[in-house]
């Protein structure tokens, strides 16, 4: 009885493996047989006419469709990573076959297999019955693996040469490829490696590429979308009929009221609300603007097609971010579906930042509320940076200090802790302001004697603190790391990401959020120490790296990172709650009234501004 069923199970699989490919597209399937499980923010039946841009994408992986390369350039919120799931259920249950998946890690593809692959099985009966379930014992059915019925499923990660190497694949599926390292251990680049192993199913192989892009010049996924026939997403516009894709140019709004945010038409003016999106996108259809390579199908989606996100929340979040370039650049990445083009690296002149000094007198600027300090240790001397913040972190340098002496013993010591103590006048009648933060760095001369001199003095927001740069290190960390000789709260500094914005806000020209001003009293020495660094992009593995270094070798850059500090400090009093911009407008406020704010601390020099003094 056990042979007879065991050969009867044989046979239906081998049956199922030889049997004609039906002509079922994928998105036909996922419409009859995709289940969203109830984790999903839209749990229950899949239904491509919630997201029909997605429709083309997913039949243009079917097997009936002549294309072998499938290239997706995308914002976030579009579905994407589901159209590819959806393809991996058909291949399931309508065309077996080696099908790999790749990740860019390791540790992705543990998160993605717990997250989206055992809930797409789970939740799909179709595909239910197929695969031996992820708690069974089955050895062919893992975190890495998924068996079924004339094939499996293999995942692995960008980073793993060996689960690269793996056997030949008719499927490829290559998930977030600009998140890859540009080199496998050594062993080549990754998204080449897994193409060789479609090799021999040259004709019959299906390749989906998908992405949200990074750098200009450097993104995988916008190189591959160039090699393809380059689709965009035109809808119709419900007054005149024009044809045309969703852009960021098309959205307008009433000026200071982003939330009312519409899509208009280029071609007779005509205005579209939120409300009209899901008429628009039902009636959309996608072009091809280049010839491409005639194998190749290539979609750019932008969030601004998302049925999850509106073009008002699109619109208020470019205005929190379009002043600070780090955050801008997710904000193209991820919204836009586009390249960020690079140009932190482009030098700033000193002369012109000399020429824009300022005369506002011996008191604070107006709009000053809050003041942070940076502070960098040499081996003869300390110098201190105080920097004045306003409304929308548009910034004021207010002074400038060199403390000569010996930082290794108390003296100097001193005197930076009573410069820190001192008040600063402000034109309202708010009273003299105090430093509300400092940033002290401890990454070079004089360790020891910084990390005592902030142990003391916490409780007045005296941080210590060390750079770190390179990508994807915040500004300010979640927490301090004592793994420190000192055994204290210490707090690692992006300072490549606060280097990339001051060097954007340095470009600014006009008042206003994000801009920088100097006063007349600051000399030349300081502006050839801010504008002291460039950005340089090395190659380590095939992948760009970008670093700040001098312009030239022995190059004085203290003006530079003491800003870089005072910078951090902010970023520090925002993280435990600091509302700058409520600040801001209560200070002006209460210089309009005649009110105090602020107590003024007791037995602190009054500071009027005394530069490099």
């Amino acid at each position: 009885m056990l042979v007879e069923a065991a050969s009867l199970l044989a046979d239906g699989a081998w049956r199922r493996g030889i049997r004609p490919e039906p002509p079922i597209t994928v998105s036909e399937w996922a419409d009859k047989h995709r289940v969203l499980p109830t984790t999903s923010a839209e749990p229950g039946r899949w239904r491509t006419s919630r997201t029909p841009y997605l429709r083309a994408v997913m039949d243009a992986l079917s097997a009936s469709s002549p294309f072998e390369r499938v290239v997706l350039m995308k914002g976030a919120q579009t579905g994407g990573t589901e159209a590819g799931l959806n393809w991996l259920g058909y291949i399931i249950q309508n065309a077996p076959g080696i099908v790999m998946m790749v990740q860019p890690s390791l540790d992705m593809v543990r998160r993605n297999t717990t997250v989206r692959i055992d809930p797409l099985i789970e939740a799909t009966p179709a595909l239910r019955e197929l695969v031996a379930p992820p708690r069974s014992r089955d050895a062919g059915n893992s975190l890495f693996r998924k068996s079924f019925p004339g094939g499996q499923l293999v995942m692995t990660g960008a980073n793993s040469p060996v689960g690269l190497r793996s056997t030949p694949v008719r499927y490829l599926f290559l998930d977030e490829v600009d998140g890859y390292p540009g080199d496998a251990d050594g062993e080549g680049d990754p998204v080449d490696l897994a193409i060789q192993r479609t090799a021999t199913f040259r004709g019959r192989r299906k390749i989906y590429m998908v992405s949200t892009p990074t750098l200009k010049g450097y993104s995988r996924i916008e190189a591959a979308f160039a090699e393809s026939d380059q689709r965009y997403f035109h809808v119709p516009c419900l007054a005149c009929g024009d044809m045309a894709p969703i852009t960021w140019a098309r959205i307008r709004w009433p000026e200071g009221r982003r939330a009312d945010a519409w899509l208009v038409c280029e071609a007779c003016g005509g205005v579209h609300h939120e409300h009209d999106k899901p008429r628009l996108l039902e009636a959309g259809e996608w072009r091809a603007t280049a010839p491409g390579d005639g194998r190749t199908a290539g979609f750019h989606l932008s969030a601004l097609y998302s049925p999850w996100e509106t073009w008002a929340e699109i619109a208020i979040e470019h205005g929190r971010v379009m002043k600070d370039p780090p955050r801008l650049q997710v904000w193209v990445n991820t919204k836009l579906g586009e390249s960020w083009e690079d140009q932190a690296g482009d030098t700033v002149p000193a002369d012109p930042l000399m020429a824009r000094r300022e005369d506002w007198g011996e008191d604070l600027p107006a709009g000053v509320a809050v003041l942070t300090a940076g502070v960098d240790v040499q081996g003869d001397r300390i110098e201190v940076q105080v920097v004045g913040w306003g409304r929308d972190e548009e910034a004021w340098v207010i002074d400038y200090r060199v403390l000569w002496g010996d930082p290794s013993g108390p003296r100097l010591w001193s005197d930076l802790d009573h410069y820190l103590r001192a008040t600063f006048v402000h034109p309202h009648a708010v009273p003299d302001l105090p430093v509300r933060a400092v940033c002290v760095d401890t990454g070079g001369n004089h360790t020891k004697m910084a990390y005592e001199f902030c142990r003391t003095r916490l409780a007045r927001r005296v941080w210590a603190i060390k750079g770190r740069g390179g990508a994807g290190v915040p500004v300010w960390p979640r927490r301090p790391t004592r793994s420190n000789k000192g055994k204290i709260p210490l707090f690692i500094v992006g300072v490549d990401a606060v280097k990339d914005a001051v060097y954007a806000r340095l470009k600014l020209t006009e008042p206003g959020p994000g801009a920088i001003h100097f006063p007349r009293r600051l000399d030349a020495e300081y502006f050839r120490q801010l504008t002291a660094e460039r950005v340089v992009t090395r190659f380590e593995r095939g992948r760009p790296i970008r670093s700040w270094q001098p312009k030239r070798d022995g190059e004085r850059n203290e003006a530079l990172d003491t800003f870089v500090y005072a910078h951090a400090a902010l970023h520090g009093l925002i993280s435990m709650g600091l509302r700058l911009n409520e600040e801001a407008d209560a200070a002006m406020a209460a210089g309009r009234r005649g009110e105090a704010l602020v107590a003024k601390p007791a037995s602190a020099p009054v500071i009027r501004s005394a530069w490099m003094g």
